[in-house]
């Protein structure tokens, strides 16, 4: 199988040449992260925010501007390059990094996390590990928020793979409470009503 990497990778370097946008880019943060900032009010000062796949960087740019010390890392290095031409003056530490080898000084390291359509984006059989490893980001007390395209069951479609219901309650086999899981719109260009759910981690 392929380096997915690589496809990811052509993606972005497209764009840069003035090819197609790349669809997951918005004019802003991503509709379902402010939907879910609406909702409470939300003081990041003293607080620290990672974003998974951060991209081109606007989810953490967001989350930074509310007083987050915010970090965000893709696999990807050429999405990572925009992401620190765009917003390397906001102090959001922007890294290369693999969801599935994160450096040890992250663990359980983050007030907020949020996971944007990445564990979809993984292969099924690698969904498991995905899951582990955005949960062992979230400090106790912590809280994770993830957005993902949505399957009802026995439908099948990828790539990449919405989660089925079963994948969103995976998280709570890692130490992490449910507070909301609930189906938003718009559809997603899936046409499906996706994923937004809430998480909290044990104090101690």
């Amino acid at each position: 199988m392929s380096d997915p990497r690589d496809r990811f990778s052509e993606m972005y370097a497209a764009a840069e040449r003035g090819g197609a946008a790349v669809p997951w880019d918005h004019e802003g943060p991503h509709s379902h992260l402010r939907h879910w900032l609406e909702r409470r009010p939300v003081d990041g000062a003293g607080k620290s925010a990672v974003v998974v796949g951060c991209g081109y960087g606007r989810d953490a740019a967001h989350l930074a501007s509310l007083g987050f010390r915010t970090t965000g890392f893709d696999f990807v290095p050429e999405a990572v390059a925009e992401a620190r031409r765009r917003h390397g003056d906001t102090g959001i530490d922007l890294r290369v990094a693999d969801l599935l080898a994160l450096p040890a000084e992250w663990l359980r390291a983050f007030d907020l996390v949020f996971e944007s359509l990445t564990i979809q984006s993984i292969p099924p059989d690698r969904r498991a590990d995905a899951t582990a490893a955005v949960a062992s980001l979230v400090a106790p007390g912590g809280t994770l928020v993830v957005v993902a395209s949505a399957l009802d069951e026995g439908e099948v479609k990828g790539p990449p793979w919405p989660l089925y219901r079963a994948d969103i309650d995976r998280f709570t086999e890692h130490g992490l409470e449910p507070v909301s899981i609930d189906r938003v719109g718009p559809p997603d260009r899936f046409a499906t009503d996706p994923w937004l759910a809430e998480f909290r981690a044990a104090v101690g």
